[in-house]
């Protein structure tokens, strides 16, 4: 109740800020603003609300994907405490590049991983020696025209009353969807009925040339957060679980846990919360009270990149703490039209170098 008044509160400051985006809408339109288009191909995954559609394993998706091409990853690196451009390398770390940007450096050696706020200042200095450039979360970022525009809907949000912020999270207009080459709706439900997949298109009312795709999350075993350890999620049966996350949208992982336990402890921070130690002593120590024989540390693995990167290992080397990566995976037919018409325009648009 008291989240609705402070909505009703923060409306007025929503309208301002929703025709501040149309008017810079419209002065990219009218090429008032310019916007940069670049000789090799460049995809956007983006999203309109803030965080928590799925923009990461999709990139991660993508570069399974085109496997066979020279990708560089071009990133803001949100939560980040340095400036510029900047090439992950083997010292990056959260706190210098981000802890999303960090993910796709430690997981894919043969990709290059940068992070600028000035997409096209980043643009230009990877396209002499790649073949393509993804931008993670770059939506929003006209001063680039990325050739092909992946624009993220999370399942459950469709069909609910979104505000513009600060009332509500979302970041742009509703309208601009219209500029995305493909609408993916993702977190969707496994086994997915017609009538949902219908209802999300009459939500999103694509254009002619606009397929909506839908796609699911797929989660893989836990693994330990500091040795070379794993487990299955159905070795933790009715185990108690101390969950630590710093994401915009916990809700589907709980939902996965719950399949196994339902004692299940949430310590919940912010998007890209920097833990302090404090934090993490708390949390250990509620740990340690459990009497519970069968109880485990779990946290998402973008959350494990900041745990491994402060200093945390004191604390939690000794005790079980695992990670849970996901992935993305699309539908059957939705998989074979999204493959077909990312590798067609990477394909038709690379350059020869």
């Amino acid at each position: 109740m008291l989240l609705n008044y402070l909505r009703l509160l923060l409306l007025p400051f929503s309208i301002i800020y929703g025709m501040a985006i149309l008017l810079r809408k419209k002065l990219y339109d009218w090429g008032l603003m310019r916007s940069v288009k670049f000789d090799i191909p460049v995809i956007c995954v983006g999203n309109l609300a803030v965080g928590g559609s799925g923009k990461t394993p999709t990139t991660e998706y993508l570069v399974k994907l085109l496997a066979d091409y020279k990708i560089a990853i071009l990133s803001r690196g949100y939560g980040r405490k340095t400036k510029g451009f900047i090439v992950a390398d083997g010292a990056a770390t959260a706190e210098t590049i981000g802890d999303e940007p960090l993910q796709y450096h430690q997981k894919f050696a043969g990709v290059t991983v940068a992070v600028c706020e000035d997409r096209v200042s980043g643009i230009k200095q990877l396209k002499e020696n790649h073949d393509l450039v993804i931008l993670d979360d770059a939506f929003q970022h006209r001063a680039v025209r990325a050739g092909f525009n992946i624009l993220l809907f999370e399942f459950r949000k469709l069909g609910t009353l979104q505000f513009l912020l600060p009332a509500g999270n979302l970041r742009d207009v509703f309208s601009s969807r219209k500029r995305a080459d493909v609408l993916l709706v993702t977190k969707s439900p496994v086994p997915l009925l017609h009538v949902a997949q219908q209802a999300a298109i009459n939500e999103l009312q694509p254009n002619a040339n606009q397929p909506v795709l839908h796609s699911y999350l797929k989660y893989g075993d836990l693994i330990h957060l500091y040795h070379n350890e794993s487990r299955t999620l159905e070795s933790i049966k009715d185990f108690e679980i101390f969950l630590l996350t710093g994401i915009a949208n916990p809700a589907p992982l709980i939902e996965e846990l719950e399949k196994y336990t339902k004692i299940i402890k949430h310590e919940e921070f912010r998007d890209h919360y920097a833990f302090k130690n404090d934090d993490i002593k708390k949390f250990k120590s509620a740990f340690m009270a459990s009497t519970k024989k069968d109880k485990i540390i779990i946290t998402t693995e973008k959350d494990s990149k900041r745990l491994r990167a402060t200093g945390f290992e004191d604390l939690l080397v000794d005790l079980p703490v695992y990670y849970l990566p996901i992935e993305v995976e699309l539908f059957e037919e939705d998989k074979i039209t999204f493959d077909e018409l990312i590798l067609n325009y990477v394909k038709s648009n690379r350059r020869n170098r």
